[in-house]
């Protein structure tokens, strides 16, 4: 193939090459030829351009297929655009001529359509300047038109079409012959060659006037025709042109003179209409040819034609656009429902033309309304529509208005479904009467104009959902009233069972007492049925409509209502054969008319029950539901019986009964009616075989038999297109009628399979069809094998015996009925039984193999293959094989070829690539023959198709084929015709399964595999160049898949380029245009594929071709503007596809997450244009600002003023759908934003960034606009947006509250917001806003002030008031709020006011006690001083006055908590009418509700409680004002009659025992959605209750309780790895710890006081460990602690635990510093740890104490890490306090344990020392460096300052530790040395000269030494200076410890050193700072020695004259300068100070 691509053709490599290889050749080199023309200079192009000619020329004879002559073509007009076009001439004569060609053979047909081509594509491109040509050749064509057969007539229209294009006004003289050409073929037989006839007119009336004037009728009448026995391409393809025809008639200047100007006529609006009507209406047989039996009546309408001028409706519409529908849509509408008018009573004279004439009428408001306009428009529709239904009651011919009455209800149901919540104003608009017209509607007589009424009911109650209860007590308030009129019963019945089917989809619910009342009025409506004869069949069909529509409701209401159905069931059957048997004898017509409807009725609600409630299908239920089945099937048995006495009237209620049973059967399993299994088989194959059934019922019954990919190859109908509302009437054929709602009212309540359109059941006489034959599969599997032989033969027998097209019928039926069978019997892995059936079987299935129904066909190629799978038999498979190959070597027919081949592959389907090899090279081999027969385009549809079922389960075994098939599918797509798209499809399939066998293969380099992704990609781009929508899809799909194998090799630009042409050539019109739904699928399946791995490539690509290409390319969405990203949004605006919707979706969310960081920007202006477009200010002025008297007038008012951008929006007034996506999206920009650079929220830092690079952009710069955008949403009349942005409000207010304003330090950045904030909150707080609005708008008022962003307490009233307002409103409980919804929608309303409230009192509590805690620095002093004290207590305040009211609803709301949380066993104890908050038939839903807010609500109980202290009284114990009324569940409300009964203690106890249980219940079994907030606030509780006394009393005695709380913290701490929840628990271990040490502090105490001081010696111990010091696991609270300590510690630092390491020593490794979070849990840990010993008796704390020590001492030797500046990292220093803390315990000194704790402490100094000794360290140099020695030294000075004297005086230790002292002054390192000088500071200071001395006089001198050191080599830094003061420190403590008559020595060794760091004053000025500083210090110590010791000091003086001199010198110059040095020498005095005085407040 690289030999392809050169300027000329390689013809020495193109000879070598074999025939198949030559066409791809030249198609390769004609695909780069494109390219490179392109691409190349003009000059370059002119050199070559002769040859080029001659050789693209000379292909012309080379018979050419399709695509290459389209390149060819295409090439040369390239070529001669580029190049000269003097010799352009010629190749025109040369194309002529061989179009002249007599020559008429097959084989020189390419070549002449290759000149044809060729001739269209020249005059496209060079247009006029071949002006003078044109004539002949045109002319030429023409006649070639006449003798060409239909490939020919194709291309020539084809070509035509480009001519006219290139030409434009210039080809005027030939346009009257065209038009007559184009008119003969637009009625041809071939579709395809109607399509490009309508494309050649489509492009003619561009030019051609009189196409849209004087000729309109003709035209119009040749399309009308051109309509008839069309298929789906013709009808989109015609309806285009009569359509845009039809506009431009309307919309037309005409040109020209006055003269011309008079012979054309003005076409009115009027006159286009009826046209259009008149083929409607009439069809193609004209206005004056109306022939006799049009005018008798009898003739009908081809349904082909009436769809067709459907869509020609739709293109006319949408051509002329939205502006011109809503202008002028008043006359559209009366005209559109005009066509079912009675005044035409050609459309409606059988009810199936009705119906399908109300299908036609629907489509086209549904297709217009709601494609073309914005909400705005629809709103006004709603009302045109509302005024059409008004004048249509008023009408009293009943039959002239019912069919336009249900059009209307049924387009305003649509429209007000799709609006939603938007539509509330038109609602509340008395003006419009819309409500009170639907519901007058609904007694209108005829019955399907009441069921579109109630339809239309359901419609508004789903979108706006608060008006689903009053519409529902209207109707059965009506329906209660007008029980004698049986249009009312029957109107209104159905309206409350469409209104309940809409419950399932408003999640708010209706009360649960609804239900109780719709039962009681069905069992009212079938008791009196009797009464009254005249309403008997209406009053029993509306009680088992209501029993069944109620059923929908689910478990939780039906269980109530479930003895009463069950009865009323067992009622309407006699009980036994005899009691039938009876009834049959005396009966009549009418009663059994009435009978027959009643146990219909009541078989449809007990199958309701069963599909809508299974969880209550218990086997009790089960068994009471069996009874009356039995008796159902004896009538069923007996119904022929009883028609052939009473005759027809009881025929159609006979078939729903029949068809009610069998839908029940189905549902049930088959055990339960295992008795009547045969009765039921026989009735069922009476039923598929009766002798009245006339009509062909294939479309509907068999798709679902066979397999969906073997639908493809079949109509094209049968696939999904955007028009399957209207096609559907042409799938079933003319006899049978389209599904409906009135064949069957009871699906009314149902949910409908396709979106928002109305159900449409299919006549009973067609439904029971397919009834039977899904149950009959069922039945038959489940009776015994030998009674399915009788059934099966008398199935055949019925088949032979009938002829003609009855036998097809009956044919249909069984084969239906026998795949089932096959299908049930496969799935479930039975068996088929005796060798006889599976005779019988394969005759049957032989037979429809060879029918000459498509579907049958398929069908039984289906069954064919579940046979084999049933019968798993090798050998029997080979049979059937071997069957298909002989039939198909031998037959010549199409059937049965198409038949067997497709037979072939579903064999493989279900058995897979197993069968042997040799059997798969047979069956390719003859499917090769079959594809390549080119005499019938059906078999080599099928023959592939089946072939890619082949390819798609061999696998890897069809390796060995791939090479030829894909040559074989290459030659086929070159050569096979356009016209035969099908085939074209099925090679589609072939090639995407050959690619995904291939697979990842396809990356390779190898030749063989180079090859073969070349062919791939040949395929391709063929498929890609067909003008057959499907085969592009498929095309694209294929690109799918090798993109997803090797990306490398598809090239990115071309593809995204084509798939944007195909998505916004469309845009204009995405319904219309591109007419084929599965392509626009294709396109945005395949996009979503590629964003997901190269998004930012993708969209580059995107804006490129919108820079390169033609204006005209991008209509509406330019690209160039809003990006892919934009064209995407406002596609997903336009689309109503539910599948297509969510991959435009998914498309843009992967877009955003890789883009939306770097291209912010272009993302928030598309949300915000998108959210912006709807907002104008009808949605803001609903915000009332309330607080204008506070003095900030105009505050809020200012908000409301949006402004409005001054270029218009790309975004024409989205759908709420849409708005509600953009919203969602902001948010979710946000959290990418969160993910990347921290600049996004942080002002200062962004200006930064953005002034250095004006690229950079930053979310925190769009804050306006994200609150704009937050406002704008939250504040619209959609709910859903609303809620959205609430959600988005929430997050902007959590990610930016901490954002600091950089311009006014002190205040946070969205504190200019607040007014918005308030202004978009309080609209949710009115009394009509939902409950999901409500709740939500309470969780971002906390938030918001929970933010700390407000600080004055005047601006947080704003939002706390509203919160005030929803608490007055909950106060009343369950009982008062509204009963709209559901009594769920209450609890989750006061569950989010408490919840919201709890959040802030949490937070007012908080920063109440930061603000408590002591002051320590200045900065916390500048905040207090900012928020002012009224701030943080005034929170408080404000919450406090509502304090009571909270408390007691949140103590009520935790109590509901807790019983719903009971497991199942309890529940016989709840209380029977359900909590505060909740009831008890609504408690299942409540308790969703209840886990979402019972944390905070607990916290904040907690805080409460602790904030009393457990000790005062309810707040509000005697206030009426606020008091509830009292459940029996209120235990401790407070009231007076509960005061009496119980104590306040018992009180107390019952409240601390409530929060401890929910929060024990919830972290012990912690499910895995358990919320991390949840856990935490958890936790926090806890800690809450135990910072005050009186629970610590409790839990403190109560040591079981104490020990299970520690278990249930161990497993949080086991579970959950988030540090912060770790911390949590161990802080409440500690509080529990410090509960135990209270507790036993309190009972020495008061033993003490009791047995008084004389018995001393008996005192029993307390503690734990008590005498005998064992401490028994389960039962010690100790152990419990310790175990839990442990689990941290060792999960920190591994190396603590000996059984890891493999010694019990203490092994020295390198010491490790850990995470900030880690270093916290260990302290805490470690903190624990020394609390221990004091909760333990003398004897217990010995046998914890080495466990302690051990843990830490290890943790001070992992992590004595150095650290700069010898600081000690904080587990060290924690590990330091522990040990303090441990070593000082009173237990140390107790007598009966002091021995003991002298030893192990000793021990345990050992172990501290020898962490030191080299030998201990494995890897001695490296470990040794990184020891730090001052926390070694650290502890050791902790243990000799801590412990009693003897521990550490014992000569070996001691001398150890001084050797260590005296090691360490030897380092060099200053800062060691420093910290050395302290702690030895200290010891020198101890007070027990047992403990000092040693150390003074090992280490004074030392000491001295190291000093007079220094003062000869003066300091030189500060660290040195430091060091030499505190030298200098430690020896003046030295002679303040020394004795008496030592001390004058000491002095007189110091003052020399000190003297000798003075300076003169001509020192001091030239002297550096630090021997200034050497020299301040060493005079000021001067000065104070010197008087103390008075006459050392003038002695020494006095000895030495040299010292006496430098002492004066010094005095004086320090005079001197003394005003200046004095501030220094202060300030660079605190270094040293400081540092001592940290380490004294730290550890000693």
């Amino acid at each position: 193939m690289e030999l392809a691509h050169s300027l000329l053709l390689n013809e020495e490599a193109y000879n070598q090459l074999g025939e198949v290889q030559k066409a791809e050749f030249i198609f390769e080199w004609l695909r780069y030829l494109e390219k490179l023309l392109l691409a190349t200079s003009r000059n370059d192009v002119r050199e070559k351009q002769k040859t080029l000619v001659e050789q693209l020329l000379s292909l012309l004879n080379n018979s050419p297929g399709p695509p290459t002559r389209k390149l060819l073509a295409k090439n040369l007009a390239i070529l001669y655009s580029i190049g000269d076009t003097f010799s352009v001439y010629e190749a025109i004569d040369k194309c002529n001529d061989l179009i002249r060609s007599k020559d008429d053979s097959p084989s020189y047909l390419p070549t002449k359509l290759a000149a044809v081509v060729c001739l269209g594509s020249l005059y496209k491109k060079l247009g006029r300047i071949l002006g003078n040509t044109f004539t002949d050749t045109v002319g030429n064509i023409l006649k070639a038109v006449k003798s060409a057969e239909s490939q020919g007539r194709y291309e020539i229209m084809l070509s035509l079409q480009n001519i006219l294009n290139g030409l434009g006004a210039a080809a005027a003289p030939c346009h009257r012959d065209v038009y007559k050409a184009a008119r003969s073929c637009l009625t041809d037989r071939s579709m395809a060659v109607r399509c490009a006839a309508a494309k050649c007119l489509l492009e003619l009336q561009n030019e051609a006037i009189f196409m849209w004037s004087t000729d309109l009728d003709s035209v119009a009448t040749l399309c009308f025709k051109s309509f008839e026995g069309s298929n789906y391409d013709v009808r989109i393809s015609v309806s285009k042109l009569l359509g845009t025809i039809l506009a431009k008639a309307i919309t037309s200047k005409h040109p020209g003179t006055a003269a011309s100007r008079q012979s054309i006529r003005r076409v009115s609006l009027e006159e286009v209409l009826e046209l259009l009507g008149t083929g409607f209406l009439r069809g193609s047989s004209g206005f004056l040819r109306a022939s006799g039996d049009m005018l008798k009546g009898t003739s009908s309408v081809s349904r082909d034609v009436r769809v067709g001028v459907t869509q020609a409706y739709v293109v006319f519409v949408s051509t002329l656009g939205g502006a011109w529908l809503e202008k002028n849509f008043a006359a559209f509408l009366s005209h559109i429902l005009s066509l079912v008018s009675q005044s035409h009573p050609k459309a409606t004279q059988t009810q199936i033309d009705a119906i399908c004439c109300r299908r036609c009428v629907s489509f086209i408001l549904r297709t217009t309304i709601g494609g073309l306009l914005g909400e705005k428009a629809q709103l006004a529709v709603v009302k045109d529509i509302c005024q059409a239904i008004w004048k249509l009651k008023k009408v009293m011919d009943v039959a002239a208005s019912q069919h336009m009455l249900v059009c209307a209800l049924q387009e305003l149901g649509n429209l007000i479904h799709n609006l939603g919540t938007t539509a509330a104003p038109l609602l509340q608009d008395s003006s419009t009467g819309l409500l009170d017209s639907i519901l007058s509607v609904t007694l209108h007589p005829s019955i399907s104009v009441r069921l579109a009424a109630a339809w239309c009911l359901h419609c508004i109650a789903v979108a706006l959902p608060s008006y689903l209860t009053p519409l529902l007590d209207c109707c059965l308030e009506r329906l209660t009233g007008h029980k004698s009129s049986p249009e009312a019963v029957t109107g209104f019945s159905f309206a409350v069972a469409a209104l309940l089917g809409a419950v399932k989809h408003c999640p708010l619910g209706i009360p649960h007492g609804k239900g109780k009342i719709i039962m009681t009025l069905a069992e009212d409506l079938l008791c009196s049925a009797a009464q009254n004869s005249r309403l008997s069949a209406q009053r029993t069909q509306a009680g088992w409509l209501l029993i069944a529509a109620l059923m929908t409701l689910g478990p939780a209401v039906v269980s109530h209502h479930l003895a009463r159905v069950l009865l009323l069931w067992k009622c309407v059957f006699p009980a036994s054969p005899k009691d039938l048997e009876t009834e049959k004898s005396r009966g009549d017509s009418f009663t059994w008319q009435v009978t027959l409807e009643g146990r219909a009725g009541a078989l449809c609600a007990i199958k309701s029950f069963v599909s809508h409630c299974g969880d209550l299908l218990t086997e009790e239920v089960i068994q009471r539901l069996l009874p009356p089945l039995p008796c159902a099937v004896d009538l069923l048995t007996q119904l022929s019986s009883i028609l052939k006495m009473y005759g027809s009237p009881l025929k159609t209620p006979s078939v729903v009964y029949r068809q009610r049973l069998y839908e029940l059967l189905i549902l049930l399993p088959p055990e339960t009616y295992e008795g009547n299994l045969c009765a039921i088989l026989k009735e069922l194959a009476a039923d598929l075989t009766a002798p009245d059934i006339q009509v062909s019922a294939s479309t509907f019954l068999l798709p679902p038999l066979c397999h969906q990919d073997d639908l493809l190859i079949l109509s094209p109908l049968l696939q999904e297109t955007d028009h399957r509302f209207i096609e559907e009437q042409l799938l079933l054929g003319n006899g049978v009628a389209c599904g409906s709602l009135e064949y069957d009212p009871y699906l009314i309540y149902e949910k409908d399979v396709e979106g928002d359109s109305v159900p449409k059941p299919l006549p009973p006489a067609l439904s029971v069809i397919s009834s039977a034959a899904k149950l009959f599969g069922v039945v038959c599997a489940h009776v015994g094998e030998t009674q399915r032989l009788p059934i099966l033969e008398q199935l055949l027998d019925s088949i032979k015996h009938t002829k003609g097209a009855r036998q097809q019928v009956v044919q249909l039926h069984v084969v239906s009925s026998v795949s089932s069978f096959l299908k049930y019997v496969a799935l479930s892995k039975g068996c088929l039984g005796p060798e006889e059936l599976k005779r019988f079987a394969l005759t049957l299935v032989t037979g429809a193999l060879e029918s000459t129904n498509p579907l049958l066909r398929c069908a039984a190629a289906e069954a064919w293959a579940r046979l084999a799978q049933v019968l798993d038999d090798g050998a029997f498979t080979a049979g059937l094989a071997q069957v298909s190959f002989d039939k198909l070597k031998s037959a010549r027919d199409v059937v049965t070829r198409t038949g067997h081949s497709l037979a072939l592959g579903s064999l493989h389907r279900y058995l897979g690539g197993i069968s042997s090899s040799q059997h798969l090279n047979s069956c390719i081999g003859i499917l090769y023959t079959l594809a390549q027969d080119s005499t019938s385009p059906d078999v080599q549809t099928w023959a592939l198709h089946s072939l890619s079922l082949i390819i798609d389960s061999a696998g890897p075994l069809y390796y060995v084929h791939v090479e030829p098939t894909l040559s074989l599918i290459i030659m086929l797509l070159l050569n096979v015709p356009p016209t035969h798209a099908e085939v074209h499809q099925s090679l589609g399939r072939c090639l995407n399964a050959l690619i995904t066998t291939l697979g990842p293969e396809l990356q390779g380099n190898s030749t063989s595999i180079s090859t073969l992704r070349a062919s791939c990609l040949l395929g391709c781009a063929v498929m890609q160049d067909n003008p057959d929508c499907l085969v592009q899809a498929q095309a694209i799909s294929c690109l799918q898949q090798l993109h997803m194998f090797a990306p490398r090799h598809v090239n990115l630009s071309s593809l995204v380029s084509c798939l944007c042409e195909i998505l916004l050539d469309n845009s204009v019109l995405v319904n219309l245009y591109s007419p084929y739904l599965l392509l626009r699928r294709a396109v945005l399946a395949c996009l979503r594929q590629l964003v997901q791995r190269e998004a930012a490539e993708v969209s580059e690509h995107a804006v490129m071709l919108a820079k390169d290409s033609r204006e005209e390319l991008t209509p509406d969405a330019d690209i160039r503007e809003v990006g892919l990203e934009g064209a995407l949004l406002i596609l997903l605006d336009k689309e109503t596809d539910e599948r297509l919707c969510h991959d435009i979706k998914e498309t843009l969310n992967y877009m955003l997450t890789s883009m939306a960081v770097e291209k912010l920007s272009l993302w928030l202006k598309l949300c915000k244009d998108v959210l912006a477009a709807s907002a104008d200010c009808t949605a803001i002025t609903c915000v009332d600002t309330m607080q204008e008297e506070e003095g900030d007038k105009g505050d809020d008012a200012s908000v409301l003023t949006t402004r409005h951008d001054e270029k218009s929006h790309p975004f024409t007034n989205p759908r709420w759908a849409t708005r509600v996506f953009a919203a969602e999206c902001v948010c979710r920009i946000i959290n990418q934003c969160e993910n990347a650079t921290s600049a996004h929220f942080d002002i200062a830092l962004a200006q930064e960034m953005k002034k250095k690079d004006s690229r950079n952009d930053f979310l925190v710069l769009h804050l306006a606009d994200l609150i704009r955008m937050a406002f704008m949403a939250a504040t619209d009349h959609s709910d859903q947006l609303r809620l959205s942005g609430l959600e988005m409000l929430l997050v902007v207010i959590r990610r930016f509250a901490t954002v600091p304003e950089p311009e006014f330090p002190g205040h946070v950045i969205l504190e200019q917001y607040q007014a918005n904030v308030g202004a978009a909150l309080r609209p949710a707080f009115t009394s009509e806003t939902p409950p999901d609005v409500t709740a939500k708008a309470c969780q971002v008022c906390s938030a918001w002030i929970a933010s700390g962003v407000v600080s004055d307490l005047n601006d947080l009233r704003r939002v706390h008031q509203l919160l005030v307002s929803s608490l007055t409103k909950i106060q009343a409980g369950k009982e008062a709020l509204s009963h709209l919804y559901n009594e769920s929608a209450s609890t989750m309303e006061i569950l989010a006011v408490l919840k919201a409230w709890a959040e802030v009192y949490i937070i007012a509590v908080q920063r109440h006690k930061n603000h408590r805690q002591p002051l320590k620095t200045t900065s916390c002093l500048e905040d207090s001083i900012r928020n002012g004290s009224c701030s943080s207590d005034g929170l408080l305040d404000l919450v406090y006055a509502d304090l009571g009211t909270l408390s007691r609803l949140w103590l009520a709301a935790l109590q509901d908590f807790a019983l719903l949380t009971l497991p199942s066993e309890f529940a016989s104890q709840l209380p029977a009418e359900g909590g505060a908050f909740y009831t008890a038939e609504t408690s299942e839903n409540a308790k969703l509700q209840y886990y979402n807010s019972w944390a905070l609500i607990l916290h904040a109980t907690a805080l409460w409680l602790t904030s009393t202290g457990f000790v005062v009284a309810d707040p509000d114990e005697g206030a009426s004002d606020l008091s509830r009324p009292v459940t029996p569940t209120s235990m401790c409300q407070g009231s007076s009659s509960g005061a009496t009964i119980k104590s306040p203690e018992d009180v107390y106890t019952d409240r601390f025992h409530l929060i401890l249980g929910i929060s024990v219940e919830f972290l012990c079994s912690l499910r895995s959605d358990a919320t991390m907030e949840s856990i935490t606030a958890c936790l926090h509780a806890l800690q809450a209750l135990l910072d005050v006394p009186w629970p610590r009393s409790k839990i403190g005695s109560d040591q079981d309780l104490g020990i299970e709380l520690l278990n249930v913290l161990h497993r949080v701490i086991l579970t959950r790895e988030s540090p912060s929840i770790q911390l949590a628990s161990l802080e409440v271990v500690r509080q529990i710890i410090c509960a135990a040490q209270e507790h036993v502090k309190e009972k020495r105490r008061s033993a003490e006081v009791d047995d008084g001081a004389a018995e001393k010696e008996t005192l029993p111990e307390f503690g734990e460990g008590k005498d005998t010091g064992g401490l028994v696991p389960g039962k010690s609270l100790v152990f419990a602690t310790l175990e839990l300590c442990v689990c941290i510690l060792v999960r920190q630092l591994p190396e603590l635990n000996p059984k890891l390491t493999g010694s019990p020593g203490v092994k020295a490794r390198k010491p490790q510093m850990l995470s900030e979070d880690g270093s916290r849990l260990v302290s805490a840990a470690l903190v624990i740890l020394s609390e221990l010993p004091a909760v333990c008796s003398p004897e217990g704390s010995i046998s914890i104490l080495p466990t302690i020590l051990y843990l830490t001492i290890g943790v001070l030797r992992e992590t004595a890490v150095k650290l700069p500046g010898g600081q000690l990292s904080s587990t060290v220093a924690a590990s330091l306090q522990a040990l303090k803390g441990i070593l000082s315990s009173p237990m140390a000194r107790a007598e009966k344990s002091h021995t003991a704790w002298t030893d192990l402490l000793r021990s345990a100094l050992t172990t501290v020392l020898d962490c030191w000794d080299p030998e201990h360290f494995s890897l001695v140099d490296e470990t040794h460096e990184e020891l730090d020695e001052v926390s070694l030294l650290t502890a050791i000075t902790v243990f000799i300052l801590s412990t009693s004297p003897e521990v550490t005086t014992i000569p070996c230790l001691q001398k150890r530790c001084i050797d260590k002292f005296k090691a360490t002054l030897e380092i060099k390192d200053p800062m060691v040395q420093i910290k050395t000088y302290q702690l030895l500071h200290s010891i020198f200071q101890y007070p027990n000269p047992a403990v000092s001395y040693p150390y003074i006089y090992s280490l004074a001198s030392c000491i001295m030494e190291k000093l007079q050191e220094i003062d000869k080599r003066k300091p030189e830094n500060t660290a040195e200076l430091q060091i030499f003061q505190e030298g200098i420190k430690v020896l003046e403590t030295l002679v303040t410890v020394a004795e008496e008559h030592h001390r004058s020595q000491l002095v007189a060794c110091l003052l020399p050193i000190l003297i000798s760091f003075l300076l003169d004053e001509n020192a001091l000025g030239s002297a550096t700072s630090i021997m200034r500083n050497l020299h301040d210090f060493a005079l000021q110590n001067l000065m104070q020695i010197g008087p103390q010791y008075s006459s050392v000091f003038k002695s020494l003086v006095a000895s030495s004259p040299a010292l006496k001199a430098r002492l004066e010198a010094a005095i004086k110059g320090n005079q001197e300068s003394v005003k200046v040095k004095i501030p220094t020498s202060k300030y660079t005095k605190s270094p040293g100070k400081n540092s001592s005085i940290q380490l004294k407040t730290s550890f000693l």
